[in-house]
């Protein structure tokens, strides 16, 4: 699993786990829809640590309980 994919499946698991749509999310944290949607459909393979921390803030989670998750472990060698 590449970065990418680690960060797509955390938001939508958190998403999930909160009762929150997509659309929801991107209201409470002020990230463009656009954004939100771009990061889950792979079309932007370079989320931003501060997009990341606005997602974070509008969950109400820290940024370590983000990347807490089993998702992030093993990820990908990313230089190849």
């Amino acid at each position: 699993m590449t970065v990418d994919d680690a960060v797509r499946a955390r938001i939508l698991e958190l998403c999930e786990e909160r009762g929150l749509s997509v659309n929801k999310l991107c209201s409470i944290s002020g990230v463009t829809q656009s954004t939100v949607n771009n990061i889950i459909s792979g079309r932007n393979n370079s989320a931003t640590v501060t997009t990341v921390k606005k997602l974070c803030d509008g969950l109400d989670i820290t940024v370590e309980d983000f990347f807490s998750s089993p998702l992030f472990r093993n990820l990908e060698q990313e230089i190849k």
